[in-house]
């Protein structure tokens, strides 16, 4: 069964893991570009009992069965999931100063929020982030886009997205694509704000991205970082290697609550 949430005008798809709260810290997971509340499969759930929190995961709109989504995307829909949509979700599910737990473009908005409410959360655990744009990230879109267009990806990815999968898959990668996304996306340009602790996982062999994410963070921030790099593993840590990602989350997650 899939429960809903409404929140800045939009129906998203969301579950809850225990009863997430304003009164105990709680986990807010922010998927990746490609992903939806699905798409983490039972990390969540392993997570929140190794840490002993409640959670909330949700699809944003245009992905999942999240409300469908206008193309094309603004380049600065990241930003904007951080400005406006995110507040009001956590104004709707009463949860105050969570945890986020974002991956890739998850991770990107997570890392906005902190900056520019920095007051407003506990702690961030980003996982293959991007805080600025890198050759490497472009060259692998390009390649996937090619794929969407001549292999099964579009049916597989629309097995998690539905009618939403040529919304999630072309607005995520339009945006990426478009030229100005380089200076759209410059969120090491605000790391200095950051004062909450941070946790950086990436996989040695991410295709999406370079160390050098890490490091902007890690140079960057104001607040205590700690990084988290794993050998064996590409951009989903949480797939790629699950046992060592939940001991490293699950231990950072509990010193931040």
């Amino acid at each position: 069964m899939v429960d809903f949430l409404s929140a800045a005008g939009e129906r998203l798809e969301a579950r809850a893991i225990g009863v997430p709260s304003a009164s105990e810290s709680s986990l807010v997971f922010l998927h990746e570009g490609l992903g939806s509340a699905g798409m983490w499969r039972d990390f969540p759930d392993r997570l929140c009992a190794a840490a002993g929190m409640a959670a909330l995961v949700y699809s944003r709109r245009g992905y999942g069965a999240s409300d469908a989504v206008t193309l094309p995307r603004p380049l600065t829909f990241l930003e904007d999931e951080a400005d406006r949509v995110l507040p009001a979700v956590l104004r709707a599910t009463g949860i105050a100063r969570p945890v986020l737990v974002g991956h890739s473009d998850g991770a990107s908005i997570a890392l906005y929020f902190a900056a520019r409410r920095p007051a407003e959360v506990r702690a961030v655990v980003a996982m293959a982030p991007h805080v600025f744009v890198e050759d490497v990230t472009i060259t692998s879109i390009a390649r996937m886009k090619r794929d969407y267009e001549s292999t099964d990806l579009r049916a597989r990815l629309a097995r998690h997205h539905g009618a939403n999968v040529d919304g999630a898959f072309l607005g995520w990668s339009g945006a990426w694509l478009d030229p100005g996304f380089r200076e759209a996306l410059r969120i090491d340009r605000e790391l200095d704000r950051i004062i909450a602790p941070i946790l950086a996982v990436q996989g040695r062999d991410d295709e999406y991205g370079t160390l050098a994410q890490l490091d902007a963070i890690e140079r960057l921030a104001k607040g205590r970082v700690e990084r988290a790099v794993l050998a064996a593993c590409g951009h989903s840590p949480q797939k790629d290697q699950p046992d060592a990602t939940l001991a490293r989350v699950a231990a950072f997650v509990r010193s931040a609550a």
